[in-house]
């Protein structure tokens, strides 16, 4: 399982990245893809080379300088949506579970500096000083980095890679994620402009279900997007996308999901769309959805939708929202709860939930209108008036039919 450091790399001269960076250390000048591919040129022991093969040493040095190395394979895979490094050790997930993969990495020593070069290249610290770190790469994808003796036996390196043509709806009932009684019901969620939210575990595939509803927007309306990672890039011809910023090494410079969503609703959104609601933007979201932005959607970690009045109470709470009050907004706010999973064929849409106030409790509660094993749930019938009332007529999904 411990091949040489090289293998990987298209079998990249030894000592070639090592003497690339030092010669661009030293020069004024940016490894840009082509200028490596010059420099390579001149490099005695691939100056026989033909045109193609200097081209993959050219690429495996540029990942050495700039991007993410011996990994590029891994993220280049348009099925592996995550890379983890324990270690020496990598892992990746096709979408069936994490596999161990075989290492590039021959010293743990490799992998630090990988992880410190990525950190520095967005201006982000890496050190015994500073031991973790959370950062976004420039093709998107998201890293976290932790190093010796936080990480006992690391470092220990995540990358999350995202699906650059997000699925529609008919590809994912073709991979099985969703039914086809199930896709006319999330078209009919989408028409009628109700506001959502696709909840799961992590990794459970939220981002690309969100993505692929985002798609089915009409062309006529803006999405303004606000994260804190930018991952959601639907196909759709509106799209204006603010993603929040870290402090930087001075602890300066922060710019939250809060701020920006204050910011968004100046921008005239037909639907405002959080990419993953965490804290107290939550406040601002309902406070939004609660002044005529109809169709706003987002994603939430949750154990079940049952428990999404509690986890958006909690997030409530922290930014000064009292519980009577976050209640009274929910219930006008969010209507539907879209449940994602992981299974073991892969990632699956289980269920989709309404929210509705409890005349007893006078909180929200969440009831189950639809199934993937059981069709049409209790609350089925509510969700039916939901879409009626806004003129989208009921799909089969609701009347047991699957």
């Amino acid at each position: 399982m411990n091949p040489p450091a090289r293998a990987a790399a298209g079998g990249t001269p030894a000592g070639l990245a090592t003497r690339m960076r030092r010669q661009f250390a030293v020069s004024d000048q940016r490894p840009t893809r082509a200028a490596i591919v010059a420099a390579v040129r001149q490099e005695t022991d691939v100056a026989a080379l033909g045109d193609a093969a200097i081209l993959r040493v050219a690429e495996d040095v540029h990942n050495d300088l700039v991007g993410v190395g011996p990994l590029a394979p891994l993220l280049a895979d348009q099925d592996v949506t995550d890379v983890l490094v324990n270690g020496v050790q990598v892992w990746a997930d096709r979408g069936r579970g994490l596999e161990q993969v075989d290492t590039p990495f021959a010293h743990p020593d490799e992998v630090r500096r990988l992880a410190q070069r990525l950190a520095a290249s967005y201006g982000r610290r890496l050190d015994e000083g500073c031991p973790y770190v959370d950062a976004r790469l420039s093709d998107g994808a998201r890293m976290h980095a932790v190093l010796p003796p936080v990480a006992v036996g690391g470092p220990y390196l995540s990358l999350r890679t995202f699906r650059r043509r997000p699925m529609t709806l008919s590809q994912l009932v073709g991979v099985g994620s969703v039914s086809q009684a199930g896709a006319q019901l999330l078209a009919a969620i989408v028409a009628a402009r109700l506001a959502f939210l696709v909840v799961g575990g992590t990794g459970a595939g939220k981002t690309t279900v969100l993505n692929t509803l985002l798609g089915l927007v009409p062309p006529t309306e803006r999405l303004v997007i606000v994260e804190d990672a930018a991952e959601l890039r639907p196909e759709h011809p509106h799209v204006v996308a603010l993603q929040a910023r870290t402090p930087n090494v001075e602890g300066a410079g922060t710019v939250s999901l809060r701020d920006l969503v204050r910011q968004a609703l100046r921008m005239r959104p037909d639907r405002l769309v959080i990419g993953e609601c965490r804290g107290a933007e939550v406040v601002d979201l309902l406070g939004a959805l609660n002044t005529g932005h109809d169709g706003g959607a987002g994603t939430l970690h949750a154990n079940t939708p049952a428990d999404v009045p509690a986890r958006l109470e909690a997030l409530g709470l922290l930014g000064g929202l009292p519980r009577g009050a976050l209640h009274a907004q929910l219930a006008a706010a969010l209507h539907v709860v879209i449940q994602v999973r992981r299974v073991r064929a892969g990632r699956q849409v289980r269920s989709v939930w309404t929210l509705a106030p409890d005349p007893m409790s006078r909180t929200v509660v969440a009831s189950p209108a639809w199934e993937a094993d059981g069709g049409a749930g209790p609350a089925a019938g509510q969700l039916a008036d939901l879409l009626a009332a806004r003129d989208v007529a009921p799909p089969a999904a609701l009347r047991n039919v699957r």
